[in-house]
C-alpha cells in the first residue's frame, strides 16, 4: 500500500467527502495545525476545514477555490518544496527581525548621544548612512529566498525511504521521450496555469505538461509525436490562445 511504502501508519482510506472532513475537524480538536492535500471535489469540504488546504494544480477547480495554497502542476512531491519552502520564509523573517531590533536597539541610543558623555557623538549623515545599510542587510537577506532550491528533489530523492520515480527535468533526455515548447497568450496566474497544464496532461501520449507562468510556454513530454492541431484545439478549449509551437 502507499501508507506503507511512504511510512504513514494511521491512515484512512475510501471515504465520503464528510467523513474527510470529520476527519479535519477530529484532528482539530485533538490540537496542532492540520494540513489537507485534495484535488477533487469531494476534497473541497476538508480543504475549506484545514488550518491549511492545498490544492494539486490540475485538479478541480471547485478543489483549488477551496484551498489557500496551489501546487502548479500535478506532482505531489512539489508538496515537499512548499513545505520547506515555507520553513526557510520563516527562517529569513526571524533572521531579519533578530538583526533589525539588535541594530536599532544599539544603534539609535548611541545616535540620540547616550555616549555623550565619553565624547562618542554620531555625525547624522553617518547615522542615516547606518540606517540605510540595515535596511539594504533585511532586504539582501530576504532575496535569498529566490535563490532557494529543493536539494531533496533536485537530486531526485527524499531518502531511503522514498519510492518516488525520479522527475524529469528540462535539462534531462530520456531515450523516447519527445518534448515541445508552447507559446501561449492569455494566462495571467496560477490558476490559468494550472488550467491549461490539466489540459495538455490529458492528452493522449503526454507524459507530462509543465507550465512556465512567467515564460508564457508550457513544456510537454510525450512518448509519441502529439500533434500540433491537437495541442491548440486543447489549449483553446481551455479558454487561452497557442502563439507557437516548437518541437525539440
Amino acid at each position: 500500500m502507499v501508507a506503507e511504502s511512504v511510512g504513514i501508519d494511521d491512515f484512512v482510506a475510501e471515504v465520503l467527502p464528510e467523513d474527510k472532513l470529520r476527519q479535519v475537524t477530529n484532528m482539530q480538536q485533538i490540537g496542532g495545525v492540520v494540513a489537507m492535500v485534495g484535488d477533487g471535489i469531494n476534497d473541497s469540504p476538508a480543504l475549506k476545514q484545514a488550518d491549511v488546504g492545498i490544492a494539486i494544480g490540475n485538479g478541480t477547480d471547485v478543489a483549488i477555490d477551496s484551498a489557500g495554497v496551489v501546487l502548479v502542476g500535478g506532482d505531489l512531491r512539489e508538496l515537499d518544496t512548499a513545505i520547506d519552502l515555507s520553513r526557510a520564509t520563516v527562517r529569513n523573517i526571524k533572521q531579519n527581525l533578530f538583526w533589525a531590533f539588535f541594530y536599532n536597539v544599539i544603534a539609535i541610543p548611541v545616535a540620540a548621544g547616550a555616549l555623550s558623555a565619553v565624547g562618542f557623538v554620531f555625525n547624522p549623515m553617518i547615522a542615516a548612512a547606518c540606517m540605510s545599510a540595515s535596511s539594504l542587510f533585511v532586504v539582501c537577506n530576504a532575496l535569498r529566498l529566490l535563490l532557494y532550491k529543493n536539494k531533496r528533489l533536485k537530486s531526485g530523492t527524499k531518502g531511503e525511504n522514498s519510492r518516488l520515480p525520479p522527475q524529469i527535468s528540462d535539462n534531462e533526455t530520456e531515450e523516447g521521450i519527445m518534448k515541445k515548447i508552447v507559446n501561449i497568450e492569455g494566462m495571467c496566474c496560477d490558476h490559468c496555469a494550472a488550467r491549461v497544464e490539466k489540459a495538455l496532461s490529458a492528452i493522449s501520449g503526454v507524459v507530462s505538461a509543465d507550465v512556465k507562468l512567467k515564460k508564457n510556454i508550457a513544456v510537454i513530454r510525450s512518448r509519441e509525436d502529439v500533434p500540433d492541431d491537437e495541442i491548440k484545439r486543447v489549449v483553446e478549449d481551455a479558454g487561452y490562445k497557442v502563439t507557437g509551437i516548437e518541437s525539440k
